[in-house]
């Protein structure tokens, strides 16, 4: 293993928010390092770094044949839930618009208080889900409408999401069997944000103990390396088939070309492709969270830092600082 010292006093002097940085290179960790008093072990909320999470999730229950595919409608899986009256759009919208960002909403901005100080997010959710316009192929960037994946994810496999976590992904990786998070007040949902403490091995939920789907899973630097390991070995980890290869070739394809707001990238399900000739992905959350999966030169790097506005350029930084060293 080595430590780059260069590197080291970079990120000390430039990048303050990152706390632990993991790089995995022909299935060996080869950097591991901490700033901030982090330690081996310690988590961080990755923020949307946990919809690429919950992408594989989908895969899982697709190959377990708990969900048929990607094109089967949202209302199949809440057969209680009543929409509102004159509401249409609802009925069409399925799994593939979810994790695409084209699915459509009823909201200008995202209403987080609605949602967040409900009794049960999912239903939240859907009940902003859909709208006059129809559904129109738009790429419509939503954290609160993911919500609704992890509900299908319970709906379909009867546990709840951290429990089909804990089983099928978390624990073949080694990653520490997770935990509900349910201090729900609005006070405690800011203290988890913006909190510079590590915050143990938790996945916030809803008073349903539905998992965040867009944001508050905790994981290493580590732990974020193994699930880009994952996907570099077409999900496979140690000779164990934990998803398809086919999944993982699904979500890494790009569906969405994007304009400069969102770095010219691409998406693909709940994972941005960073370049699209090369086959680089990636999946990015606020504060610099990143995996970074880069198949060629079969790196996969964890970066777990906290919370901190408009970092933007936490993939640059491991091409320009980090792929160099390797």
């Amino acid at each position: 293993m080595i430590r780059n010292d260069q590197l080291h006093e970079y990120v000390e002097n430039n990048e303050k928010n990152i706390c632990e940085i993991t790089v995995i290179k022909n299935g060996e960790i080869v950097l591991e390092d901490y700033w901030n008093g982090y330690e081996p072990g310690d988590t961080l909320n990755v923020m949307s770094v946990t919809k690429s999470v919950v992408a594989l999730l989908v895969g899982i229950a697709i190959d377990q044949g708990l969900i048929k595919n990607v094109d089967q409608k949202v209302l199949d899986f809440f057969t209680d839930y009543v929409p509102k009256r004159g509401e249409k759009t609802i009925y069409d919208v399925t799994i593939r618009h979810l994790i695409t960002m084209t699915a459509p909403y009823k909201y200008r901005s995202e209403p987080w208080k609605k949602v967040c100080t409900s009794n049960d997010w999912t239903t939240a959710a859907l009940d902003i889900l859909g709208g006059r316009k129809g559904i129109t192929g738009e790429f419509k960037y939503s954290t609160l409408g993911i919500q609704i994946v992890n509900g299908i994810i319970a709906a379909a496999s009867g546990m709840k999401t951290i429990d089909f976590a804990n089983k099928y992904l978390f624990e073949p990786l080694g990653i520490p069997r997770h935990r509900n998070k349910e201090d729900i007040s609005k006070e405690d949902q800011f203290d988890f944000l913006m909190s510079k403490l590590p915050k143990g091995d938790v996945w916030y939920a809803d008073p349903q103990g539905v998992n965040t789907a867009g944001w508050g899973l905790a994981l290493s630097a580590t732990d974020m390396a193994k699930i880009g390991l994952l996907c570099l070995n077409g999900g496979e980890y140690q000779g164990k088939r934990i998803v398809s290869n086919e999944w993982i070739d699904a979500i890494s394809k790009p569906y969405q070309r994007l304009c400069d707001r969102y770095g010219n990238m691409s998406y693909g399900f709940l994972w941005w492709i960073v370049d699209e000739k090369e086959r680089i992905y990636a999946a990015i959350g606020d504060g610099g969270n990143v995996i970074y999966v880069n198949p060629k030169r079969k790196i996969a790097v964890g970066v777990a830092g906290t919370f901190k506005p408009r970092i933007f350029d936490r993939v640059q930084f491991i091409q320009k600082h980090v792929e160099p060293m390797l």
